[in-house]
């Protein structure tokens, strides 16, 4: 059901608060992990070149145990550090969420309007990424480190500030959609 707009204008359909909406969740670029991987691919070939090579068998032991923790320490701590933090981008707010055993969340609401920074290195730049940070200049700033497509994502970001003050501006002048506005005085 519609409503009747003012004096010359169509009807306008009742419209319901808008729902939050998923705009984007990314992790970080992933080329932090090129060296984890060639580290993993190296220590594999070097381990499974020496095995059984080694003079005495206890140095098999001790190999094996030093290509595991370098593949621990080099290759899996790292992936699974990528892992635990994600970027989320909604139609209200961005989130920052990382930790593995203790989760920590920050949020930036677009209605409070933030000034967004990016920069970018010359390797972040090779590969299209680049980090963006966000400062509403009260509390710390948002830091979302080596973005995918950060020119993209500064675009998003961007309009998603602009519309969210275009909302919170009609809010105050207290226009109401769904209502019929009273007539203006003759």
């Amino acid at each position: 059901m519609s409503t009747p707009g003012p004096a010359g204008r169509p009807a306008t359909p009742p419209v319901a608060p808008a729902a939050e909406l998923l705009v984007a969740r990314m992790r970080g670029h992933a080329r932090r992990l090129v060296w984890s991987a060639l580290l993993l691919v190296v220590v594999a070939g070097a381990v499974g070149y020496l095995l059984g090579n080694l003079p005495a068998p206890f140095q098999d032991w001790m190999l094996l145990a030093a290509g595991g923790a370098l593949v621990l320490l080099g290759a899996v701590v790292p992936l699974v550090v990528w892992l635990t933090r994600t970027y989320t981008i909604t139609t209200r707010r961005v989130i920052v969420t990382h930790g593995l055993l203790a989760r920590d969340r920050r949020e930036l609401s677009h209605a409070r309007g933030y000034a967004i920074r990016l920069r970018r290195g010359l390797g972040q730049r090779m590969w299209g990424a680049g980090t963006i940070t966000l400062s509403d200049g009260v509390s710390a700033p948002l830091v979302l480190r080596d973005v995918p497509d950060a020119g993209l994502v500064h675009e998003v970001l961007a309009d998603q500030v602009e519309m969210s003050q275009i909302q919170a501006h009609r809010d105050s002048q207290g226009f109401s959609f769904g209502h019929r506005l009273p007539a203006p005085p003759t």
